[in-house]
């Protein structure tokens, strides 16, 4: 690593007794670690000079991707912790529902996934949310995929009346689901505008505080809206 990290330092190269040097390791130790980074990709030898290699960029791609998705984890604890209640941010990814995040607390749990949310998204303000975002086309091909199904006795009953109230909502209105994906349990999301995916923030309370929900969402939607606006907020897509 620490040969690693001296490469990085010269965009143009540098020769192994420079990287043993600054990497504080004897020359011969350098050059065996110098041939198995250069074999594996993490470096590339190129007329007598070390330069980073293609694996490192990967590494490089994943810390980056690892780096947002800490800070998602952190904005969503922030506001669990303001608006009082478990906060959750999904995005539409390759035909499926990934929700990529949830903060909540012992007093404000989230909702046990006790049925998989990809094959859900009729059933919960998630899934309606990101599902209200897509073409026709893209909505009967997860259907397809993910054929509505009862949960409670509040699920919607067929494609046809799903697709109906999908239409009615809009691309960018927030969706509010009432005990459709589990019993006691009320929710709320709200579409996010990330470049052309279909992303939502989304919020739950139990029925019995379904008053809660209203002002919840409206809050919301003000500290999501605060945080694009100041594009503060990198979400990994």
């Amino acid at each position: 690593m620490r040969l690693l990290e001296a490469a990085a330092t010269h965009p143009a190269g540098a020769p192994a007794k420079q990287l043993a040097r600054e990497a504080g390791l004897a020359l011969p130790t350098a050059y065996h670690l110098l041939r198995t980074l250069n074999h594996e990709g993490y470096l590339r030898r190129e007329k007598g000079v070390f330069v980073l290699g293609a694996a490192t960029e990967r590494l490089s791609a994943g810390a980056a991707e690892q780096n947002r998705r800490g800070m998602v984890a952190d904005t969503l604890a922030h506001w669990c912790d303001l608006i009082g209640v478990p906060v959750y941010f999904a995005i539409y990814r390759d035909g499926e529902i990934d929700v990529v995040s949830v903060a909540d607390t012992v007093g404000n749990p989230a909702v046990e996934e006790w049925a998989d949310f990809r094959e859900t998204g009729h059933a919960h303000a998630i899934g309606q949310c990101l599902l209200a975002q897509l073409d026709d086309e893209a909505r009967r091909n997860h259907l397809d995929r993910h054929p509505v199904r009862s949960l409670t006795p509040n699920t919607v009953r067929d494609d046809r009346t799903l697709l109906r109230r999908l239409d009615a909502l809009g691309r960018m209105t927030p969706v509010v689901e009432q005990q459709e994906y589990a019993l006691g349990t009320v929710c709320a999301a709200i579409p996010v505008t990330v470049g052309t995916t279909a992303a939502t923030m989304a919020i739950s309370v139990p029925s019995s505080q379904a008053y809660r929900l209203k002002p919840a969402t409206r809050l919301l939607q003000e500290e999501t809206g605060k945080l694009l606006r100041t594009l503060a907020f990198s979400i990994s897509i």
